[in-house]
């Protein structure tokens, strides 16, 4: 068995689909299937169902995925280690970020890492933060900027960076933007929001229902500059971290407390493995944004706590 043969698995494994793998994979389709051929005839199993519109695991594929990402993870940290006793680092390290973290500026971070690092490879991508919190163990993600809102799985370490407390964000004329407006009142309202996977999403309706009261999201966007247009024709109300409230393109929005005091806070944190999963790439580059944050939180190991 060789690691090509188990990243190819990997690849495949992940894209679903043959083309896609060989494309992620730099390698001619023909030698990417003769690869996992090989892999099957030698674990004595398929790994794949295959169809013409799509690629599935078979129950053994899916108990060999596990093994085969920890090996690799393991090549892959053994290489780290070796470059980092030379002094150098290299290699591959994989960020994720939830789009419209605030508090960090990703960018910056990221620009500052690469000048300190040429050979280091930096691969980003964008999702949830409840999706790159449970890819972390699993090695697929290295770093991640998060806004903790609910369970966090075992095998992670959170670096607190930066805090925000929710506010509600309306156009100046809007009703709610004068006066107190009770839950009630905000209920009535059409809210502009993320989907619900999103953290600020899960946020505001977390606020409403230790308020008892339901609210309906009339508006989806998967932006901010989105978001914050709608707010500013009108077309709906925010309940937004007041990191966003307060930039640029909000200009001229009234930014509100919640009713009756209610604090609720947008907890952004580094993330990166626990128990020895982070390679020296991932922590350095943890203690570059740490380094840049507005606040230097303590580690918290979670331990599948709830935290945020």
């Amino acid at each position: 068995m060789e690691l090509r043969q188990l990243e190819y698995f990997v690849a495949v494994a992940e894209e679903r689909h043959f083309t896609r793998a060989a494309q992620r994979a730099m390698v001619s389709q023909s030698g990417l299937s003769a690869s996992i051929r090989a892999l099957e005839r030698e674990l004595g199993a398929p790994l794949f169902v295959r169809s013409t519109r799509h690629v599935e695991l078979t129950e053994v594929g899916r108990a060999v995925l596990a093994d085969a990402r920890r090996a690799l993870a393991g090549v892959a940290a053994a290489r780290d280690a070796a470059a980092a006793v030379q002094g150098l680092l290299r290699g591959t390290v994989v960020v994720g970020t939830e789009q419209c973290i605030t508090g960090v500026d990703v960018p910056a971070v990221l620009a500052a890492f690469r000048a300190a690092h040429p050979g280091v490879d930096v691969r980003l991508r964008h999702e949830g933060s409840l999706a790159l919190l449970e890819q972390i163990p699993a090695s697929r993600v290295d770093v991640a900027f998060v806004a903790v809102t609910g369970p966090v799985p075992e095998g992670v370490l959170l670096f607190p960076v930066a805090r925000s407390p929710m506010v509600l964000m309306c156009h100046p004329e809007h009703p709610v933007a004068t006066g107190e407006p009770t839950w009630a009142d905000l209920a009535a309202q059409v809210f502009v929001d993320f989907p619900p996977e999103w953290s600020i999403r899960q946020l505001g309706d977390r606020a409403f229902a230790q308020a008892g009261r339901p609210r309906e999201v009339a508006l989806e966007v998967n932006d901010v500059h989105g978001l914050i247009d709608l707010v500013h024709h009108g077309l709906g109300i925010a309940i937004v971290p007041e990191a966003v409230a307060r930039k640029k393109s909000a200009a001229g929005l009234a930014v509100r407390p919640l009713p009756g005091g209610a604090a609720i806070d947008w907890e952004v944190a580094v993330a990166v493995g626990a128990d020895e999963r982070a390679g020296p790439a991932a922590l350095e580059l943890c203690r570059i944004a740490r380094a840049k944050a507005p606040m230097r939180g303590p580690v918290i190991p979670t331990n599948g706590a709830l935290v945020g």
